[in-house]
């Protein structure tokens, strides 16, 4: 019987399935094969012995034009052609002729062509793909009544006098069903430092998901991501993340008829020149589901100086794209976890975030909020990418750097906070004068604590332009005029007849109470009643822990 090979890979992610690895030339067939002296004299010295064929080869009625004998010498390439009878009867339409170096070599170790058969015929230039040496090159052709399974025609050796490294990029069957071109790189082998361009277009079949995935491969690592597609291209900058030596990338395509599975469509090798090493982006889920798009970072692991960059973009018709206004990045060192958003204007977003405590690595999470349709005090978000950044700084600076609502770097803030503080020579009496402007000149919102009427724009330089608010709001403006000032101020979050929150400053060296809300007036017949008191201006512990019980700090 004859021998017969079936190529099925299989690799699960979640619910994606990859399935069939297979290839085809970069090159055209009428590509000029220079015979060189050496070829010539390797060939005059070989035995000529001409190529026998397997028996599935008269099963078919099958004839190899090219070769003629079973080991021959070439210059790096060289042509297999042939023709079958019975090719009515295959279940495939490519022959396939898989190339085995005897050595393993940065170039790889396999390479398998696909070469279209037509009516029957087909014909294949082979570029020996891992420099001089020995080749074993299997001929097969299709099953005559199984999809994907391929019988053995022809082997024969072939020995390369070219020590040039040369590779096509390798097209599987189901990257040429789906009519796969890769633009950039040109080639199947080549280098680059830290990253390189992947171009590309296909043809998507109707109900596809419009991505590619891509997966890149070095010794024991891998990582995967999906690439969208659009109008039937597709372009990623695809970080070689595992350090100097050879990456090997495959693009996979969705497989017709089935949702969320994925087969190997192209097979490219980068040689990678730098040593930096680089830890991957997770994505999840909801970075597809929501049309996210990271161009910086492109990799974790990099080194910050206070403040990092994030920059991307939203697919306008992903799902809630219109209605998503922004994105919330989260940063955990050790316990610590403090919270920014990061504004999206024409599905737009570059921007940057702090890393306020201390020195060493965090923990980077970006985020796509929950399109709510109630009023409610709180809001939920959902994880769509993650990475790491080491800090170099040493300073801890928590409670000096802007943050979530507090925009203490705004023109607004800094002037604000220089007018009231002009010509008060202590610490004490600026803090009690931005007290005493935040208690006197914002008015409680009673309407919007009564609704929960809380939005993510809720900031101190939202209570500053509408002079209304609720506790945060008052917080919010008092601790970003603080910080301005280049005093340390905190959120202090707890509850006072309900969940309250206040002010903590450094006066002096000393953590100094303030609770500028009630210090602001009180609520009568559900209406707020403005009444200045300055008790609420550093009270005394004991008494101020009658109403007020302390939970923590909001970062």
């Amino acid at each position: 019987m004859a021998r017969h090979t079936r190529i099925l890979g299989m690799l699960l992610l979640g619910a994606v399935l990859l399935l069939t690895s297979a290839c085809s030339a970069l090159f055209t067939l009428g590509e000029e094969k220079t015979q060189t002296e050496q070829e010539k004299k390797e060939n005059e010295a070989l035995e000529k012995k001409p190529l026998v064929l397997k028996p599935y080869a008269e099963e078919v009625g099958a004839k190899l034009k090219e070769p003629e004998y079973e080991e021959f010498a070439a210059n790096a390439l060289f042509t297999v052609s042939g023709s079958a009878k019975e090719y009515e009867r295959f279940r495939s339409p490519y022959a396939m002729i898989e190339v085995r170096a005897m050595e393993e070599g940065i170039g790889g170790r396999k390479f398998i062509y696909y070469a279209p058969l037509t009516k029957g015929a087909f014909a294949q230039n082979v570029r020996l793909f891992n420099g001089k040496g020995e080749y074993r090159v299997t001929v097969r052709l299709p099953s005559t009544n199984r999809d994907d399974y391929y019988y053995d025609i022809a082997d024969f050796k072939v020995i390369n006098v070219n020590p040039t490294l040369t590779r096509d990029i390798e097209l599987t069957s189901a990257g040429k069903k789906a009519e796969l071109a890769i633009e950039t790189p040109a080639s199947g082998f080549v280098k680059s430092s830290e990253s390189f361009q992947l171009k590309g277009s296909l043809k998507l079949q109707q109900g596809s998901q419009p991505y590619v995935m891509v997966k890149l491969e070095k010794d024991s690592d891998s990582w995967k991501n999906l690439v969208p597609v659009k109008n039937g291209t597709f372009t990623a900058d695809i970080p070689l993340y595992y350090g100097k030596g050879v990456h090997e990338l495959t693009v996979l395509v969705p497989k017709p008829g089935k949702d969320n599975y994925y087969e190997d469509a192209a097979i490219l090798r980068i040689d990678n020149t730098s040593e930096k090493v680089s830890k991957p982006i997770e994505f999840s889920k909801m970075y597809q589901e929501r049309g996210l798009q990271l161009d910086y970072p492109k990799a974790g692991g990099d080194e910050a100086n206070l403040k990092y960059r994030i920059a991307g973009s939203l697919d306008p018709n992903a799902k809630d794209a219109a209605k998503t206004t922004h994105l919330i990045v989260q940063t955990k060192k050790g316990a610590d976890k403090a919270t920014y958003f990061v504004l999206i204007t024409d599905y737009k977003f570059d921007d940057e975030f702090w890393l306020r405590f201390g020195p060493d690595k965090y923990e980077v999470t970006v985020n796509v909020p929950e399109i709510q349709y109630e009023n409610r005090d709180y809001y939920k978000f959902f994880q769509a990418a993650a990475f790491e950044v080491n800090n170099t700084v040493i300073e801890d600076k928590r409670d000096l750097l802007p943050s979530r609502g507090i925009q203490s770097d705004a023109p607004e803030i800094k002037q604000l906070a220089e007018q009231l503080t002009a010509g008060k020579q202590t610490e004490r009496d600026k803090a009690l004068a931005i007290y005493e402007y935040v208690a006197k000149n914002i008015i409680y919102d009673v309407p919007k604590y009564q609704n929960d009427e809380f939005h993510y724009d809720d900031s101190a330089l939202k209570t500053l332009s509408e002079k209304k608010g609720v506790c945060q709001d008052y917080v919010f403006l008092g601790v970003a005029l603080f910080r301005s000032l280049g005093m340390e101020s905190r959120f202090v979050e707890g509850y006072a007849r309900g969940r309250h929150a206040w002010i903590e400053t450094k006066v002096d060296g000393k953590w100094l109470t303030m609770d500028p809300t009630w210090g602001a007036g009180y609520i009568q017949d559900g209406k707020f009643v403005p009444k200045y008191d300055p008790q609420y201006f550093d009270p005394k512990p004991e008494v101020f822990n009658r109403t007020h019980s302390r939970k923590g700090v909001g970062y």
